[in-house]
């Protein structure tokens, strides 16, 4: 996160708009605005600050809802007077409790914006605990009753794989991909690390390969 404020371009009340995306999958949350208050406190604190237009008023994004924004990394466009805010988001972005502030109609077989979605619904799940809940109870038996729940679903995943249904391969690699979602959340690892590592493997082999 090193953007130099000063090289920035406000406008005349002060305020640069910044446009926030998840930095897992790229997808626009909302659009806000930022002084040179707000950003500083966005780089200080590696959450969103934003400057409201309505209250006039500094606004610490999920400071009273809990949906914070992790900030990942901020970058400037090329005219120097818009920034871009990647973030990791602990809830939705929208007032309205919506995901995002724009109705993108995101397509519902994005295996990327899916996994992110059930990403952070485990990390509610891990923070509030609701009664009834599958995933309230493998964090309320601990990191070795999630590590048996992993262990069991790999074993149903290989013996699926030896067999010819299809259907039944695809429903238990759904339950493995959940359960090791759930240890993700519990070791306090985001997909974004997951991300970068395979980037990193896949930048490896093209070079492996020239």
């Amino acid at each position: 996160m090193n953007l130099d404020i000063k090289s920035l371009k406000f406008d005349e009340r002060g305020l640069i708009p910044a446009i926030v995306q998840d930095a897992r999958t790229r997808e626009v949350l909302t659009l806000a605005y930022m002084n040179a208050e707000s950003l500083a406190r966005t780089i200080e604190t590696g959450q969103t600050w934003f400057w409201s237009r309505s209250r006039n008023a500094l606004w610490h994004k999920g400071e009273t809802s809990g949906n914070t924004q992790s900030v990942v990394n901020l970058a400037c466009d090329c005219d120097n007077d818009a920034i871009v805010v990647l973030v990791e988001p602990a809830g939705p972005a929208c007032h309205t409790g919506a995901r995002s502030c724009f109705d993108l109609q995101t397509e519902d077989d994005d295996l990327g914006v899916l996994l992110a979605t059930l990403y952070e619904l485990i990390e509610s799940r891990e923070r509030d605990r609701p009664e009834g809940s599958y995933t309230t109870y493998l964090f309320n038996h601990g990191l070795d009753k999630i590590l048996k729940k992993v262990g069991e679903e790999s074993a149903e995943t290989i013996i699926a794989a030896k067999n010819e249904d299809v259907a039944r391969l695809t429903s238990e690699v759904a339950d493995l991909v959940y359960h090791l979602l759930v240890l993700l959340v519990a070791r306090g690892v985001s997909l974004n690390e997951v991300r970068e590592e395979l980037e990193q493997r896949r930048k490896a082999k093209v070079l492996e390969s020239k």
